[in-house]
């Protein structure tokens, strides 16, 4: 899968409406990124933790479905998010790593972080189902 691949995905959906951009594929990860605009703000002009957990989940997601092949879709099934920094402006950046891959069931870790700080530590848990 390519990044100009996974970019087109996320056209005319919460990916494009957040603005998050896929910037990196490795054998093992997968990066986004995310502005921290009005949009993805809480009243108190914050980074809303839920704009975190979508980022988390979209990235994540498009990994598994990177690992788990052609004939397969991958349904989020449980997700947490620990907010650790508050961010006011500038962009975050996500990285999705594996933590277990298996047939039926995928765990991945997604670290967000500002200017090497971690804002937000998540974990998403896929069932990857044949289509």
């Amino acid at each position: 899968m390519s990044l100009a691949t996974l970019n087109k995905m996320g056209e005319g959906n919460m990916l494009a409406y957040l603005d998050i951009e896929f910037t990196e594929i490795g054998d093992d990860y997968l990066v986004a990124k995310m502005p921290v605009t009005a949009k993805v703000k809480q009243p108190m002009g914050l980074l809303h933790g839920g704009a975190n957990v979508v980022l988390a989940e979209s990235l994540a997601s498009c990994a598994a479905y990177c690992v788990a092949g052609d004939n397969t879709m991958v349904v989020g099934v449980e997700i947490n998010a620990n907010h650790l920094k508050a961010v006011r402006h500038g962009e975050v950046t996500a990285k999705a790593s594996p933590i277990k891959l298996g047939n039926s069931l995928q765990v991945w870790q997604i670290n967000i972080v500002q200017n090497n700080d971690l804002v937000c530590s998540s974990r998403l848990t896929v069932m990857v189902k044949t289509k």
